[in-house]
């Protein structure tokens, strides 16, 4: 009998990465068992599909069935290349989709959605539409913006959603958001309070964030990793080109970042990645300039995984000396009154 927590489905070449709760079924199969116990698979509150390809009434039939579904994960899941998924569901609270070839995910009806994870998509168009989703709290979008993919403009792309909290993750490559003006993203960003840009690639120049701070009037904390996490980066040239991998990645300009306008509500900025070139220190001095209420800038190191850290100096990811932070700390509030934020150099063990 199925339980009622959780409940895993997966092909059988993940086996080894999989535990013994895990259960292993083709997509017929698992709609053969569903359709066989439906009260059982009703009391389910936990789902993940891994590596499961299944036609399109089953997702339909999936909602209706598990009635009391809060958790759903799909993992390499499809419905066909360049499908439409649709979800309405009462109890539904978290959903993950993950290198899903779906043309297009519509959450229709989900009043209880807190938590979007959206990771690598192929959508020409927008890969997610938002209609019902009333309690949505966190949206975290990550993708390899190849040249063919759509520039995502986020008034468009979060629609009705007014999220408190978002994650957008670019691997390192080009930079797939289109910055909009405050007019644009008031709607959707005046409840943002939390901002992560994560692996952005240390080619791009940081000015086109600010869009940021200029549309969401209530942010409180922006953190910025920038890196080029060379372990899993497409390096190969010919691969690239074949891949479609864009070979811009300074291609997102902001010409209003120049633009004079104040901030009341941040009072945080950590940059993960932080080098003492002058263009980091002219984007900490322009936000500072804008954040009025800045408090605590926190400026760590270059971050290394254990993979690609022996292809990475080590001066770029060891802690500054005493007296680089000094130098770096008087480059940045030279000239600023007597209110500029404390400027902190932590370990990246504190993270």
């Amino acid at each position: 009998m199925v339980g009622s927590a959780e409940f895993a489905i997966l092909t059988k070449k993940r086996r080894s990465q999989c535990t013994a709760d895990d259960v292993f079924l083709h997509g017929r199969q698992l709609m053969l068992l569903i359709d066989a116990c439906p009260n059982a698979f009703s009391g389910l509150t936990c789902l993940k599909l891994e590596n499961v390809s299944l036609n399109e009434p089953d997702f339909p039939k999936i909602f209706s069935i598990c009635k009391r579904l809060e958790f759903l994960r799909l993992n390499n899941c499809d419905m066909g290349m360049l499908s439409f998924l649709e979800v309405e569901h009462m109890q539904l609270s978290e959903l993950e989709i993950d290198n899903c070839r779906f043309e297009r995910v519509h959450l229709k009806w989900v009043p209880r959605l807190a938590t979007l994870t959206f990771n690598a998509w192929v959508a020409l168009e927008d890969p997610v539409s938002f209609d019902h989703v009333p309690l949505l709290q966190s949206v975290s979008l990550t993708n390899i913006g190849l040249s063919w993919h759509k520039m995502l403009k986020l008034s468009e792309v979060l629609g009705n959603a007014t999220i408190s909290a978002l994650h957008l993750n670019f691997k390192s490559e080009k930079i797939w958001v289109q910055p909009e003006g405050p007019k644009q993203l008031l709607p959707v960003f005046h409840k943002l309070r939390f901002v992560s840009l994560i692996n952005i690639s240390e080619e791009c120049d940081l000015n086109w964030t600010m869009f940021v701070l200029q549309g969401a009037p209530s942010l409180e904390e922006l953190r910025i990793t920038v890196g080029d996490h060379v372990c899993e980066m497409l390096r190969d040239e010919e691969l690239r080109k074949l891949y479609a991998y864009s070979e811009d990645k300074k291609c997102v300009d902001w010409e209003a970042a120049a633009c004079s306008f104040k901030h009341h509500k941040l009072t945080v900025l950590r940059m993960i990645g932080f080098r003492p070139e002058d263009k980091f220190v002219r984007y900490i001095r322009s936000i500072i300039e804008a954040a009025v209420n800045l408090q605590d800038i926190f400026l760590f190191n270059k971050l290394v995984c254990e993979r690609c850290k022996h292809m990475v100096p080590k001066a770029s990811r060891s802690p500054w000396p005493k007296k680089q932070r000094l130098s770096l700390r008087n480059r940045i509030t030279n000239g600023m009154n007597s209110f500029a934020p404390v400027i902190h150099f932590p370990s990246l063990s504190s993270l």
